[in-house]
């Protein structure tokens, strides 16, 4: 029999303002009812198809006709997924067997026709060929799912209970969801509304569970598939130093069990209200660099339980599974989320200073190297991330975007540095966070809108914050030295010549030719017609190579014409590139010989974990 590991229920976060809940009234006159309803899922696995089966019955006091819709998208993961596109055989019946009138209307949409007796049987299959951590995959191991692309809801009915029966596969050993459990020993699972459920991945197959640890009488696990080699016990023993300082930041854990739920190899992570769902696969950890990336990701996710499970932008809830939730605020959920990232496993005492002011550093150059900075604003880019993507629109030949996850947590070094400087480093950040958490989660059950999350910064620095947030909202070119300097720091941001010819040119070999993977705006070889994609055949009438390539900056001086034959959109030609030298900041951060007591003070609190 499979052993079963559940996370403990959500407490109730997606409550509203007194707006929204009228507003909510008026969406769903009919909530009254939804407690007269009864929504019963079973989903059962076929690995060698990778199909899902599944099925609901609505009994109760249904209407007359019922709009079914499959979510476009998953919460966590800011793109459309368009899960109706993997559902087919749709099926609709009585309980009797009785085929009942039903239409789809478009991808995601579907119409019954509901019985005198109130019954209505659904079937249909679901696709699981995506190994991703807001899709949905099955392989003869193990099965991830993420219930926004499993199970339909109703239209304007999101507050409906539901349970969802998952048959077990022969040979496979746990289930991990974050659903409560119905019975003893059961397979049977309860969410009281579409919110949690679709929150609650489910992770079943040949598992693994690591040795759990408690942290303030809160049981904390890690379940997963295929999760490699390393060293179990230190590994945890580490796990619970970053539990541990993350949740000491807010000053509470507000869920009553977590779970890391590790999908095997694959991509990405989405943080849900008590677990997080991870790509995890080691092969060791035996160098600080492996051990600070994974533990990095992994702070990330959980310190998600906080900065937007419960601190969230206003329009993170309530959801809108067919159009979205768009919000300009990512440069702080997401981008603060990185900064926290580097912080907590700071405090855990788990990296040094140095290593964390370079990870903030590559942040600041991924930012600042590229033209996109010149474009578009943290804001915009939280906005537009739907159509861009949460990287910006990495594959245009002239990348006009940037990644929130980059310009974010410097933007929160920043504030933190400034709250610290203009309160004699009483104040700081997370004085910010927690006001955050216990005013409008705790307090008001709500989140907080844009004017509100300023307000609760200009409160806690006793300042207005104008040049910060002008930085957050425009293009407008960063002064950092200020605001580094009340660490101590200083910044190198001068324009400096870069020695060696410059061509612009980064490529690498695909299907055994010479590819151009980037070429620098404005650089020699974009001002030639050099583009992404493109294929490079030779270089100065010889085959091209690597190596040759790398040998330009070398041997060759400014001024100088390099001539590669080119294929571009399956098409040859000749690229003539008029080398240049290149100019480049390094935005190297040192500290500065002789800083006073509160920059000293300020560093320490920052970057030596108060020590």
């Amino acid at each position: 029999m499979m052993k079963l590991y559940f996370l403990a229920p959500r407490q109730k976060v997606l409550a509203f303002a007194l707006a929204a809940l009228l507003n909510l009234l008026l969406v769903f006159p009919a909530s009254a009812q939804q407690a007269n309803q009864q929504w019963h899922y079973t989903m059962d696995v076929d690995p060698a198809a990778k199909i899902v089966h599944v099925g609901l019955e609505l009994s109760g006091k249904l209407p007359d006709t019922i709009i079914l819709k499959m979510p476009t998208w998953t919460t966590g993961y800011y793109q459309f997924m368009n899960f109706g596109k993997s559902l087919s055989a749709f099926s609709a019946t009585d309980r009797a067997g009785k085929v009942l009138d039903f239409k789809q209307q478009d991808q995601n949409t579907w119409k019954v026709a509901v019985p005198k007796n109130k019954t209505v049987v659904l079937k249909y299959n679901i696709e699981a060929i995506r190994n991703f951590v807001g899709g949905n995959y099955l392989d003869t191991a193990h099965g991830y799912f993420s219930p926004a692309g499993l199970f339909l809801y109703a239209d304007k009915n999101i507050l409906q209970p539901v349970t969802v029966t998952v048959k077990q596969y022969p040979g496979w050993t746990h289930i991990a969801t974050g659903m409560d459990v119905v019975g003893k020993d059961s397979s049977t699972f309860k969410a009281p509304d579409f919110d949690v459920l679709y929150d609650s991945p489910i992770l079943m197959g040949k598992l693994e569970k690591l040795p759990g640890f408690k942290v303030n009488g809160i049981q904390h696990d890690f379940i997963g598939y295929k999760m490699g080699e390393f060293d179990r016990q230190p590994f945890m023993d580490d796990m619970k130093k970053i539990v541990e300082s993350g949740s000491a930041i807010i000053g509470e854990i507000p869920y009553k069990h977590y779970t890391f739920l590790g999908v095997g190899p694959g991509g990405g992570g989405i943080e849900h209200l008590n677990s997080a769902s991870v790509a995890f696969f080691n092969k060791g950890l035996k160098t600080q660099a492996e051990k600070m990336r994974l533990y990095s990701f992994l702070a990330h996710e959980y310190f998600h339980t906080y900065n937007v499970k419960r601190i969230r932008p206003i329009e993170l809830g309530p959801f809108d599974y067919e159009k979205g939730n768009k919000t300009e605020m990512l440069w702080v959920s997401e981008g603060f989320t990185v900064y926290y990232e580097y912080l907590i496993i700071r405090r855990a005492g788990l990296t040094n200073a140095q290593e964390m002011i370079g990870q903030l550093r590559g942040n600041l150059l991924n930012y600042e190297n590229k033209p996109g900075h010149l474009f578009q604003s943290a804001t915009q880019a939280s906005l537009e991330t739907w159509s861009d993507g949460p990287n910006g629109r990495v594959a245009d030949e002239f990348n006009k975007t940037i990644s929130y996850y980059d310009k974010g947590p410097v933007l929160g070094l920043m504030l933190d540095l400034k709250i610290r400087h203009e309160t004699q480093n009483r104040k700081s950040l997370d004085d910010v966070m927690r006001k955050l958490y216990y005013t409008y989660f705790k307090k008001l059950k709500r989140g907080f809108t844009p004017q509100e999350f300023r307000q609760a910064c200009e409160e806690e620095a006793g300042v207005p914050l104008s040049e910060l947030f002008e930085y957050a909202a425009t293009v407008k070119e960063v002064n950092y030295h200020p605001y580094f300097a009340y660490a101590g720091l200083d910044i190198d941001d001068n324009w400096k010549k870069q020695p060696g010819a410059w061509s612009g040119i980064t490529a690498g070999i695909k299907n055994d030719a010479i590819q151009v993977t980037d070429v620098q705006y404005q650089s020699p070889a974009w001002n030639s017609g050099l583009r992404i994609n493109n294929k490079i055949v030779s270089i100065d009438g010889q085959p091209a190579t690597l190596e040759a390539l790398k040998a330009i900056a070398a041997n060759k001086k400014d001024g100088d014409i390099v001539t590669m034959g080119i294929v571009k959109n399956g098409q040859p030609g000749e690229a003539k590139i008029t080398l240049g030298t290149q100019n480049a900041r390094s935005f190297e951060i040192k500290p500065i010989a002789n800083p006073d007591a509160l920059q000293s003070a300020i560093y320490k609190s920052i970057f030596e974990a108060g020590k």
